[in-house]
């Protein structure tokens, strides 16, 4: 008897808002993209509440079948409101500790709009690979221009030669969710 070799889908890892009181664009957004990539063959990994974005991505994959890995800090249980439905729920012991393990646990990263949190989990994540700590493919998916003002900034830090040539390439821009995935896809070897 042939026994079918069991493949593990690629995973991947959505940054994304925890804010409760932000548009319903971002939210639906979030939601979108979990549908997506639970539909496209892809697990979830995402930092494991339940509220705003990061609840609605999770919701998203789950609404499709997806497999949804949430890794929590303890202090931020009772904060992001732990998605107890998640697949697997990872308790960390701090920020430092949840961002490796969702490096560790991801093949793929896209952030959407968010704040402080997200944008220190992009940019940590994008400095890991222009150093090559990984070759993880990065998206940074914004259909609604929210990071005009980053964009500005880097390439006002561009004509400063501050930034050294080919960090800008470790990270694409998407402004679709199905031209994000298309990405990823074709970057990151399935079976």
């Amino acid at each position: 008897m042939i026994y079918p070799l069991l493949v593990a889908q690629p995973r991947v890892a959505v940054y994304c808002s925890s804010s409760q009181s932000i548009d319903e664009k971002y939210l639906d957004l979030a939601f979108r993209l979990g549908a997506a990539i639970a539909s496209d063959g892809w697990e979830l990994v995402w930092g494991g509440g339940k509220v705003s974005m990061m609840g609605a991505v999770a919701r998203g994959a789950r609404s499709r079948g997806g497999e949804c890995l949430g890794v929590i800090p303890t202090k931020l249980r009772k904060i992001e409101f732990a998605d107890d439905e998640a697949t697997e729920l990872i308790e960390v012991k701090d920020m430092r500790e949840r961002k490796g393990k969702i490096e560790e646990l991801a093949d793929a990263f896209i952030a959407l709009p968010g704040s402080l949190g997200t944008l220190e989990e992009l940019f940590e994540i994008w400095v890991g690979g222009y150093l090559g700590y990984h070759s993880k493919p990065v998206v940074i998916l914004d259909p609604f221009d929210t990071y005009r003002s980053l964009k500005a900034l880097l390439d006002d830090l561009d004509r400063e030669r501050l930034i050294k040539p080919g960090q800008r390439d470790v990270v694409h821009w998407s402004e679709g969710i199905e031209e994000t995935l298309s990405y990823l896809d074709s970057r990151v070897p399935r079976g």
